[in-house]
């Protein structure tokens, strides 16, 4: 499809990601990465570079690396070569990075994922330049003293993988896109813990503008967004401040930019470098990075099965609608959940509208995760087979759920029999309540008869009514059918 234009403008958009690496210690030394330390505490002399010390690769990081390549169908590189990046801030200690240049670990790979677009769902694939392997710098902390800055070298050293895309982005909704479905893979094949608040996935966007067809516009690159909400409040704002400078006749010049989430802003930060910049050299301490096929080979064996592939596998063995596998597919807890679910009921899709609707409006209304879910899959499916085998209704099945996720009852079956939420199913019983309702109203039996269905309905109403809402509503509608010729 043809982008959406802005005044006139098409949008550009590439990302950097910088995502945490689930590792124990950092990628060159054995100080933890737990979160949360007192400032200055985990920094060891290897990630501070002190005379005498050597930095040694930390063999799980690079295990990382490569279920990601796996994950995103990249090269994973049989041998690739560290470099230093230099440039000097307070919170690097070294005055440069370790990081990959030249020959990076991850090579190529795309992301797919669908997005709405009208009343269409559009597949869309954004290619990766490569994902390396990098050490964190520290922090700096400006807001906790008054006229000095502090730093805090707990970070430093720890493990990341720069994830690098084409500038294949088009719109601020692709490119939040394309961040959820990145966060749901990492998450998924269990490299990354996903906590954008502790900066465990922090997102940079290239954004630029240019006219149809012309060439690439000169970007700017927003820092570490944090969070979806953000990232798409400061790419649609750095779209309009770009568009309106162009239009004023300014040239944008290339930067590195923050966003103000309490303006809702952008500012530049720094006049962006380039790579020469960095003077990139091989670092001398570390040799080539070997990766063995068969080392390759062990960590596919072991990979989970990834989202993508388990959306359409529930497509094909559960024939689901494309929405609902994507949706079910957010997560694997959410994946998991339903397929057992489903399973234990047999009825994959009432399985899905359940865990889609009322567990997912529960969860998001008390900010808690699947982990957390207070109705089983296992209680769940035995409340949709009484749904399904006429038992209870659609309205009294919202009563049990609701009992189930407040500790109010822990079997279906009892709270079903404890609240008197059976379906009166007896026709006999019935045919009597029916007969009773079409004796009381004769002008609505005469009004159906003239073919007006709103009588017909409000007859159901009265039917439903006398029988205190427990009468099975297609029973009804058959026999009532049947009274009325």
């Amino acid at each position: 499809m043809t982008a959406q234009l802005i005044n006139g403008y098409e949008v550009v958009i590439g990302f950097e990601t910088h995502t945490q690496l689930a590792t124990q210690s950092k990628i060159f030394s054995r100080a933890s990465t737990a979160f949360g330390a007192e400032p200055n505490t985990q920094a060891s002399p290897v990630d501070l570079a002190l005379p005498g010390t050597l930095p040694v690769m930390n063999k799980k990081a690079v295990e990382c690396a490569i279920k990601l390549g796996l994950a995103l169908g990249s090269h994973v590189a049989p041998q690739s070569v560290f470099a230093r990046k230099n440039y000097f801030y307070p919170d690097l200690p070294k005055g440069y990075q370790i990081s990959q240049f030249e020959i990076p670990v991850v090579q190529g790979g795309d992301v797919s994922f669908y997005l709405e677009e009208g009343k269409e769902t559009v597949r869309k694939t954004v290619r990766l330049v490569r994902a390396h392997l990098e050490e964190d710098a520290g922090k700096s902390v400006h807001d906790e003293f008054i006229g000095q800055s502090g730093i805090d070298l707990n970070r430093a050293g720890t493990p990341l993988l720069e994830i690098v895309t084409e500038p294949d982005m088009r719109s601020t909704a692709e490119a939040v896109a394309y961040a959820k479905e990145l966060h749901k893979i990492v998450t998924w094949i269990g490299i990354c813990d996903g906590n954008m608040q502790e900066g465990s996935f922090r997102c940079d966007a290239n954004v630029s503008v240019r006219k149809p067809g012309g060439p690439l516009g000169t970007r700017r690159e927003i820092k570490n967004l944090n969070s979806f909400k953000n990232m798409q409040i400061a790419i649609d704002y750095e779209i309009r401040w770009q568009i309106e400078e162009l239009e004023d006749g300014r040239a944008i010049q290339q930067a590195t930019v923050l966003f103000n989430p309490d303006t809702g802003e952008t500012r530049a930060m720094r006049t962006k470098e380039d790579s020469a910049d960095y003077r990139y050299f091989p670092d001398p301490d570390l040799p080539p990075l070997v990766v063995a096929e068969s080392w390759v080979q062990e960590v596919k064996a072991a990979m989970p099965e990834l989202p993508r592939q388990r959306a359409e596998r529930f497509v094909a063995d559960y024939q689901l609608p494309e929405y609902d596998a994507t949706t079910l597919t957010q997560s694997q807890a959410m994946a998991d959940y339903f397929e057992a679910a489903a399973k234990a009921c047999g009825q994959p899709k009432l399985a899905s509208n359940w865990v889609m609707g009322e567990i997912s409006r529960r969860l998001n209304n008390e900010e808690i995760g699947m982990d957390a879910v207070k109705v089983s899959a296992a209680q769940l499916a035995a409340l949709i087979s009484r749904i399904q085998d006429g038992t209870i209704s659609n309205n009294a099945a919202k009563q049990v759920f609701e009992a189930l996720w407040t500790g109010e009852g822990a079997d279906v079956d009892a709270v079903i029999e404890t609240k008197g939420l059976k379906q009166m199913n007896d026709s006999g019983a019935l045919e009597k309540i029916i007969d009773e309702v079409i004796a009381a109203n004769p002008a609505n039996v005469e009004q159906y008869k003239a073919g007006k269905d709103k009588a017909f309905n409000a007859l159901v109403g009265q039917v439903m009514k006398a029988s205190k809402g427990k009468a099975n509503p297609g029973q009804v509608n058959e026999l009532l059918k049947a009274k009325l010729g």
